[in-house]
């Protein structure tokens, strides 16, 4: 199966949804309204996520098995976040 990353180009219609509630919906802050993370739903089928770069400090504790290309970065985002979106992620491929 080809790696749809591959063949990524930019595309501004390429975000096809939100997954789960938007991170300031009830009057919940987050500094400044950015920094908020979330999880996308491409045209692709395909995901983005928006989160924390926690890739330098990560790198050294990865299973064995593990790995970070030069072209990728470890996110982090809350549990809540993923949790909250679960309704919204595909059963299936």
């Amino acid at each position: 199966m080809l790696d749809s990353a591959s063949n990524y180009s930019l595309n501004p219609a390429m975000i096809l949804r939100r997954l789960g509630p938007d991170p300031h919906s009830h009057g919940q802050q987050t500094p400044c309204l950015k920094g908020c993370p979330d999880i996308l739903e491409l045209t692709t089928g395909d995901f983005a996520i928006i989160g924390k770069d926690i890739t330098g400090d990560a790198m050294a504790h990865l299973p064995p098995t593990v790995g970070c290309g030069p072209d990728e970065r470890i996110v982090w985002i809350p549990r809540k976040t993923l949790v909250l979106a679960k309704p919204d992620i595909p059963e299936r491929l």
